[in-house]
């Protein structure tokens, strides 16, 4: 399993739009489960509206993790899209 911190910089935290963007990429690696986890609550990255259920806000610290025969692909993929996007 592989996994990093990811401190949140959007103003709006994970709301609708980077959450579906969120899920349609951790979808890409199908044979690989990503999952976020914020103050202990942890769901798979590919559930939007658990993903939402997380209320991640503004300078909230997120954990992302994968595991999977991807896990090296899909780390990098995510950790891209939450720099680019969060």
């Amino acid at each position: 399993m592989k996994q990093f911190e990811f401190t949140v910089r959007d103003p709006l935290g994970i709301h609708a739009r980077p959450a579906g963007m969120l899920v349609k990429e951790a979808k890409a690696f199908a044979d690989t489960v990503v999952t976020i986890t914020k103050g202990g609550t942890t769901v798979k990255a590919t559930q939007l509206m658990k993903l939402m259920s997380l209320g991640v806000k503004q300078g909230d610290v997120v954990t992302v993790a994968a595991e999977g025969t991807n896990e090296d692909a899909a780390i990098k993929a995510i950790s891209d899209f939450l720099n680019n996007n969060l």
